[in-house]
This record gives structure tokens, sequence and C-alpha cells, in this order.
């Protein structure tokens, strides 16, 4: 789960107690960083009809007004607004400058390199429904007319930001004739209740989200399901066991446990950086200690970990480790981290296994895997999946190869790091196609490349 908070890294500052305060005051900043509100979103806010394109605009989590704009075939990219009144923006999430520039006359009207462009007429309905114990706040965004529509419920990931504000799903579905269902989870945006990566309880609240749908689509409604990214991987088909569905959509999720994403991440980032198997198979002895440690709340696995730090703690590969969490475990004092843990413990379901449950989704469940996903690699997910298919059970998944978490490209820079660029070519059309046809839109091979995919499709993208 790429997007979870993890523990703050700080320099060692020789005594226990001084060690506690800067952990703990730095992680509350970053935490009330990362929470607090950005400023008013701009009303352009919506799916745009751009030269016969839709461009949908959402506001990201910058402080100052800005715009994110994405189209179906995956570019992307941000807007502001300059000091003529024009907004300018770069590319995906880049620095490189966008060329095009867009002016707004209105909150509905406006140019695009001086062509007129409107914003899309989407009928939106506001909601307030009952979760597990708390309030949520929604909104159902259907496709233009009054014919049925497919309806997806969006299942977002561990992020702890507003999905009513900052998906551009919400609008680019209904453009393309799929209705939405998008709600701020419990302890986000306008719901109350506290932020919790308990999966038990996001499910139950996914199943009432699916409920408050079915309600305000009406007559409209036709196939509904789940859609479930990252952490919404593990979430969305454990909702789907649970109350009636006609699909449910995975979007780089995991077949495997929280505890082996880590063990999975830390052996990957081991193998690219060149270390070989003997190095990882003393690392994968390092996993299972912190993952007892994350699994039972610091109760066990702490003496397990300083045995092997007196073993391999001078190895080079020891201070390689990363990962989801084992890093941070390897970096900080056990007293340490029992005083931080309270910050970032928000119920992770660490020994969750997904398996069982997704043997009891019975209806089309269709995977899309990032093939270069350093978060949430996907080999082990794979070889499972390939596994509930030859068990008969109607699961299809594809990747998409050369692609990080969110399905999104990157280039990398002479460290290694990856900036992203833009959404995968194939990627939002092939959810587009597959949830317009509620599901029963089958894939022809299992892990198929998706340009090949695609092109087998005898259906028109572009028709809404």
């Amino acid at each position: 789960m790429a997007d979870r908070h993890r523990p703050v890294r700080a320099a060692l500052m020789g005594r226990i107690g001084r060690w506690a305060m800067v952990v703990i005051g730095v992680a509350a900043l970053a935490w009330f960083a990362i929470d607090a509100p950005a400023g008013p979103a701009p009303c352009q806010v919506g799916a745009w009809n751009v030269g016969g394109d839709v461009v949908t605009l959402v506001p990201t989590a910058a402080r100052q007004p800005q715009l994110r704009w994405l189209v179906l075939d995956g570019t992307t990219g941000t807007l502001a607004p300059g000091a003529d009144g024009r907004w300018r923006g770069h590319r995906g999430w880049t620095d490189e400058p966008h060329p095009v520039t867009w002016s707004f006359s209105s909150c509905e009207a406006g140019d695009v390199d001086g062509t007129p462009v409107t914003r899309l007429a989407l009928p939106v309905e506001e909601t307030r429904f009952r979760g597990r114990g708390v309030d949520l706040a929604g909104r159902l965004v259907l496709p233009p007319g009054g014919e049925q529509a497919p309806v997806v419920v969006l299942v977002h990931g561990s992020e702890s930001s507003s999905a009513r504000n900052h998906s551009g799903l919400q609008y680019l579905y209904p453009a393309h004739g799929i209705g939405v269902f998008v709600y701020d989870k419990r302890g986000t945006g306008a719901s109350s209740g506290d932020y919790t990566q308990d999966f038990d309880v996001l499910a139950d609240d996914a199943v009432a989200a699916l409920a408050e749908a079915r309600r305000l689509a009406g007559p409209r409604l036709g196939a509904i399901g789940f859609e479930g990214a990252s952490q919404g991987g593990w979430v969305a088909p454990l909702a789907a066991t649970r109350t009636p569905v006609d699909f449910v959509l995975v979007a780089f999720g995991l077949a495997i446990s929280p505890w082996e994403e880590d063990q999975s991440q830390v052996d990957a980032e081991l193998a690219a950086t060149g270390f070989g198997p003997e190095a990882r198979a003393a690392a994968r002895e390092v996993t299972r200690a912190t993952g007892r440690m994350m699994a039972t709340r610091l109760a066990e696995g702490t003496d397990a970990l300083a045995a092997l730090r007196r073993k391999h703690g001078d190895a080079a590969w020891w201070s390689a480790i990363r990962g989801e969490y084992s890093g941070d475990l390897l970096r900080y004092p056990a007293p340490v981290l029992r005083l931080a843990l309270p910050w970032f413990d928000k119920g992770t379901p660490w020994r969750h296994d997904p398996m069982p449950v997704l043997r009891r989704v019975r209806v089309p469940m269709l995977w899309i895997l990032a093939g270069d996903d350093r978060d949430a690699p996907p080999q082990e997910t794979i070889r499972r999946l390939d596994r509930l298919a030859e068990e008969g059970l109607p699961t299809t998944y594809t990747v998409f190869p050369g692609t990080d978490h969110g399905i999104v490209e990157f280039v990398t820079d002479p460290e290694g790091q990856r900036t992203r660029t833009r959404y995968a070519d194939g990627y939002l059309a092939m959810k587009v196609e597959w949830l317009r046809a509620g599901g029963n839109l089958g894939l022809p091979h299992r892990g198929t490349k998706p340009k090949t995919i695609l092109q087998s499709w005898d259906h028109d993208l572009t028709s809404y």
C-alpha cells in the first residue's frame, strides 16, 4: 500500500527520551500536514468536452488552487492559474511544462489554446448515509440522459484524503456511460469517525455505500459492483461477499496478505539493487521477524530481530532494507517504536489472507496489475489468480508491463528514483469497456498484453 503513512525517519539522537520526542513530534507534524485542508476547490471541477475528447478536472492536494486533468488515453497533468489569468501546468507528475493553456470565462465555459470548451452536464446527487456506526459523505454521478447504466462504487486505497474531492474517475466514467458512487472513507473528507485500515470495518462501509448507490440510482440502475484500488483490492472483494453485486474490478491490488506485501517488497528491492539469493534468503528471516512485530503490535518478534541484528547487522543488504515497514523497524529501537506506533497503527490486519475471500466471490472479477510495481510486486498475486482461474472461478487478470503502482508509466533517474509520467495507454479504456459491459466482457487470455486484448474487443470506445 504505497500511500500508507509510514513511520518517519529521524537522525539518531543518543538518548531514548530525545528519540521519542523527535519521532512523535515529527510524526504529529507530518500527519497534520497531510490531513490539513486545501483551499477552496475551483468551481470548474468536472468533465469537459475538449475537441471531442473528455477531460476531467479535479482539485489536487496543493494548498493553492490547482487542478489535475485526466483523459481516457491516460495522459494527465496539472493546471494552476497564472498572473495573466490563464491556467498552465506540467505533464504527469513531472516538472516538464505542458504546452496547453486553459482559460475559464465561467464555471461552465472557457477555452483551451483559444478553442471554446464547455463543461458536460452530468447528473450529480450528494448524500449522507450510515456506515458501520458512522455517517459517511457520498456522491452519485450518472451519465447524461435517462437510460439505465452500470454503476460502480469506488473503494479507494489507504490514502487519508477525500475521494469526493480528488477522484477524477467520478467524472470520467459517467462521461463514458458508467455511473459512479464515490464516498469519503470514515475519518476523511466530510465523513465522520476515525480513519482506519481495518478491512472488516471498511468492507461494511463499502456495503452501505453500495446500498445507497442502489437507492439513489433507482430505475436508472443497471449492473452494480465495486472497483477497489490498491488497499481497496483487499476491501472490495470482502464487501462483495457480504452483499449481492454483479462484478468486482481490482486495480493494482494484491492476492497476498499485507504481511507478505512487505516481504515481497523487500525481496524485490534487494534483487533490483543487485543482491543475490543468499542475501535475500537471509533478509527473509528479517521480514519474518518484522512481520511478527507488526502483526502483534510489537508484542512478539523484537528478540528475534535483535538476534538477527547481531548476526547480520553489518551486512550491506541490511541497510538496504526498506519495504512497507521493515526498514523502519530496523532503524529505530523498540521503546521508540512503541511510543510512535499509535500514530501509525490504524488497524491494518497484517495477517489477512485474501484467498478464502476471493474463492467466495462468484461474479466476474477483473484484476489489472502493474508489471513493475515496487509497492505491490505482482508475481505471487499472478500465481494465485492463475490458481483461482484453474479452479473455475470467473477471475481474469491482465498485466501492464513497465508500469508502477497506479498503472502509471515512469522515467528513472541515475539514482533509480522514478517519476510518474502518465497512466498506461489502454488502462482506463480497458476499465471503461469492462464496466460498461457490467463485467460481462470476458478477456480472451489471462495475462495477455493489454494492447492485444484491446485490439480483440469489438466495442466502440468513443461512442459516449
